[in-house]
Parts: C-alpha cells; sequence; structure tokens
C-alpha cells in the first residue's frame, strides 16, 4: 500500500516504514504529525485517486530529527564585467517516519 501526499509544496509518494525528508514542519522532534493532503491512495486491489483529495484519506507520521540539507553553492558571473557573486543556501528539513496510511 502506498499514498500520494502533498506538503510544503511538493508531492512525495510514501509507504508505511518510510524516512522521509520534507519540508521543515512546525513540529517538535518525537511528536506525531498528520498529512491530509492524500492525492492518491493506492492497495494490491484498488487505486482511489482524489480530485483533488481522497475523502477521508490521512498519513500519520513521527518527527525523527530537524536539520540542514547541504550547501549550494550560487554563483552569478558576467563576462566582460568582472561581476562575480557566490552565495551558499541550506535548505531546512524534517525527517518524517510513516507510520501508518489511513485510507
Amino acid at each position: 500500500m502506498y499514498a500520494i501526499v502533498k506538503t510544503g509544496g511538493k508531492q512525495y509518494r510514501v509507504e508505511e516504514g518510510q524516512v522521509l525528508r520534507v519540508e521543515r514542519l512546525e513540529a517538535g522532534s518525537g511528536q506525531d504529525v498528520t498529512l491530509d493532503e492524500v492525492l492518491l491512495v493506492a492497495t494490491d486491489q484498488e487505486t482511489r485517486i482524489g480530485s483533488p483529495r481522497v475523502a477521508g484519506a490521512s498519513v500519520l507520521g513521527k518527527v525523527l530529527e530537524h536539520g540542514r540539507g547541504a550547501k549550494v553553492r550560487v554563483f552569478h558571473y558576467k563576462k566582460r564585467k568582472h561581476f562575480r557573486k557566490t552565495r551558499g543556501h541550506r535548505q531546512d528539513f524534517t525527517a518524517l517516519k510513516i507510520e501508518k496510511i489511513q485510507a
């Protein structure tokens, strides 16, 4: 059984027991999180597609940790103008362990 959920402006395919990195959520470590925007739920027998969401479906997860991703270097350059600018960015994330898919 798997589901497709939407959180943080992105869509993720999740299964029970999976550890998933999503955009940072406002929940402490060890807290339970419910993802309500379920777009699709698939089992061995059937597939339910929402329009836009599957009614009554949710995904339960537990927050494992909060962190920051690897640094991404951003380099701007204009030829013949001696313009060079370097910036760095680290995206915040929340690691979730998917515990249950409720359809």
